[in-house]
C-alpha cells in the first residue's frame, strides 16, 4: 500500500512501544477478540469478540490531491470479555485510537489493526457491555484489486471518487468490522472543496459551508453491512421528492449521464411500488441512485438506499439494483457463501419485471438460463472459491433455484406469500441458506430435499423437467 511519511513513523513507533509497555504492566483482563470470523472465502475478513451497533464516520477529502483524513468513532457491544480486539483498515496510516476516551495501543499488520485499551477501561470491555472507540486516520485511500480482478475500495472518478464495498473494499476508507453478519447504524459526513458534492446512504440530514468546503452529513438509522456503505464526490446533479408512499427519494446524477439516465430514473417509484408487491413493505426510509459517468467504475452494485451505476442504467439494471434493497441489504447473507441469495432473487425480480411489462413469461427466461452453458459451472450455493462470486451460476442458476421453489408450490399466490414471509422474518437481519432452505420447507410442509439437491448443490445439469 501506500508507503508511510517520516512524520508518520515516530508516532507509528510509539503506539508500538506502548502496546509492548501495557502487555508488561497488566492491561486489560479478558481474552483477545478473534482475528477473523472464519468466512469460507474471506477467513481474515471481519473480527470477533464485539458487535458494532453503530460509526460514526468524518470524512475529510481532497480529491486533487488524493488525500483522504478521517475520524472514525465505532460504538459496540463486547461479546466477551476483551483485552484487545482487531479492526479491518487496508492501506491508510493510524495517527491515534482512544477507547473510551483513554488512549490505547495500536498495533498494525497489514490490513489488521490491534487495538489494546487501557487498564482504567476494563468494566467496559466486559461481556454484554458497550465500549466506544475512535480511530484518527489519514492517507490515500487505494483502489482493492479483487480475485476477480475487478477494482473496489476507493476509485478515482474524473471529478472526484467513489467507494465501493463488495466483497472487502470497504476497509479502504474506514477501519471496521467488515463482515457482512456485523450490520450496524451510520453517520457519514464528508467535507469536500465547492462545488463539489459528496452522497452517501440514507438521509441527507445537514449541510454546512465554510472557507468554500462543504460538509455533507448522511445518516442511516437502518441496519447496514459495510460493503453497503458508499461515498460518492463529484460534479452531481441532485433531485429530492418523495414517493407516494413518504420514501424520500435522492438521485445524484454525473452531468454527462444526466440525459440519458433521466427517463430510467423516473421510475424509481413506480419500480419500488411494483417491488412492494412481490417482496413485501420497502425495508428502507430512503431510496435513489448515483449514476456515475461511463468509465468511473465498471459495474453497478446495490449500496443501501441509492445504487450506484456506471453510467446510465436500462430498467432491467434499476429493477435488478432496487431489488437488493430486500434481498442481500435488508436480508443480508450471513457468509459470502449465502450470496446466491442476493443474486439469485435478484435476477428473478428482472425476469418478474420482464414477464409483467415487456411480454417475456417467466419460463422463457428460466429456459434462455437453463441453456446457457455458463450457469452449469458450479452449485450456487458453494462456488469454488472467492473468484467465482460473481460468476453466472450465482445469479441465472439462483434465479432458476427460485423459479423452481414457485413451480413445486404451483402456487403463486402462496408462492410470493412465502417470498413476502422470507423478507419478514429475516427483515435487518443476517440469513443463511441454510436458514432459507427450512424456512420454505417449513412454510410449504414438504421435504424438498430433492430440489435442493439437484438445483442448489448439484453438480451436474437436472432435467428441465421434473
Amino acid at each position: 500500500m501506500n508507503p508511510r511519511t517520516p512524520a508518520a513513523a515516530p508516532l507509528l513507533l510509539a503506539l508500538a512501544l506502548a502496546l509492548l509497555g501495557s502487555g508488561c504492566t497488566g492491561g486489560v483482563e479478558g481474552t483477545p477478540g478473534a482475528v477473523g470470523l472464519r468466512d469460507p472465502y474471506f477467513p481474515g475478513l471481519g473480527n470477533g469478540g464485539y458487535d458494532v451497533t453503530h460509526y460514526g464516520l468524518k470524512l475529510d477529502v481532497d480529491p486533487a490531491a488524493g488525500q483522504l483524513r478521517g475520524t472514525a468513532t465505532i460504538t459496540a457491544r463486547a461479546t466477551q470479555h476483551l483485552s484487545a480486539f482487531h479492526l479491518d483498515l487496508a492501506g491508510l496510516d493510524v495517527e491515534s485510537a482512544t477507547v473510551e476516551g483513554e488512549p490505547a495501543a495500536v498495533n498494525r499488520a497489514g490490513k489488521e489493526l490491534t487495538i489494546r485499551p487501557d487498564a482504567s477501561v476494563d468494566d467496559r470491555m466486559r461481556k454484554g457491555r458497550t465500549f466506544t472507540t475512535v480511530v484518527r486516520y489519514s492517507g490515500s485511500p487505494q483502489a482493492i484489486t479483487d480475485a476477480d480482478g475487478e477494482k473496489e475500495g476507493w476509485l478515482r472518478t474524473a471529478d472526484g471518487s467513489v467507494a465501493l464495498g463488495e466483497p472487502t473494499g470497504s476497509m479502504a476508507w474506514f477501519p471496521g468490522n467488515h463482515h457482512p453478519s456485523d450490520k450496524a447504524a451510520y453517520d457519514i459526513e464528508v467535507t469536500v472543496p465547492d462545488p463539489l458534492t459528496a452522497v452517501s446512504n440514507g438521509q441527507l440530514v445537514a449541510r454546512r459551508t465554510e472557507n468554500d468546503r462543504t460538509a455533507y452529513h448522511w445518516r442511516t438509522t437502518e441496519p447496514m453491512a459495510s460493503y453497503l456503505a458508499t461515498v460518492a464526490v463529484g460534479r452531481f446533479t441532485t433531485e429530492q421528492s418523495r414517493t407516494p408512499e413518504g420514501i424520500r427519494l435522492f438521485t445524484a446524477v454525473d452531468p454527462e449521464s444526466a440525459e440519458a439516465s433521466e427517463d430510467v430514473l423516473a421510475r424509481i417509484p413506480a419500480v419500488l411500488a411494483w417491488s412492494r408487491a412481490r417482496f413485501g413493505p420497502y425495508p428502507f426510509t430512503s431510496a435513489g441512485a448515483i449514476v456515475e459517468r461511463t468509465g468511473d467504475s465498471t459495474y453497478a452494485l446495490e449500496t443501501q438506499n441509492r445504487p450506484v451505476f456506471p453510467g446510465p442504467p436500462d430498467t432491467g439494471l434499476l429493477v435488478h439494483e432496487l431489488a437488493h434493497q430486500w434481498f442481500g441489504n435488508s436480508v443480508t447473507p450471513k457468509t459470502w457463501r449465502d450470496m446466491w441469495l442476493n443474486e439469485g432473487f435478484a435476477t428473478y425480480a428482472e425476469w418478474l419485471w420482464a414477464a409483467d411489462h415487456d411480454g417475456v413469461p417467466v419460463g422463457e427466461s428460466f429456459d434462455e438460463a437453463y441453456d446457457d452453458d455458463a450457469n452449469w459451472a458450479f452449485p450456487p450455493a458453494d462456488p469454488p472459491a472467492a473468484v467465482d462470486l460473481s460468476d453466472p451460476p450465482v445469479y441465472g442458476r439462483g434465479a432458476m433455484v427460485v423459479h423452481r421453489i414457485r413451480l413445486a408450490m404451483d402456487d403463486d399466490k402462496a408462492f410470493f406469500a412465502l417470498v413476502r414471509g422470507w423478507t419478514e422474518k429475516y427483515r435487518h437481519a443476517n440469513a443463511s441458506t441454510g436458514d432459507f432452505t427450512a424456512y420454505v420447507e417449513e412454510e410449504t410442509g414438504r421435504d424438498l430435499t430433492g430440489l435442493w439437491d439437484a438445483w442448489l448443490y448439484g453438480e451436474s445439469r437436472p432435467p428441465r423437467e421434473g
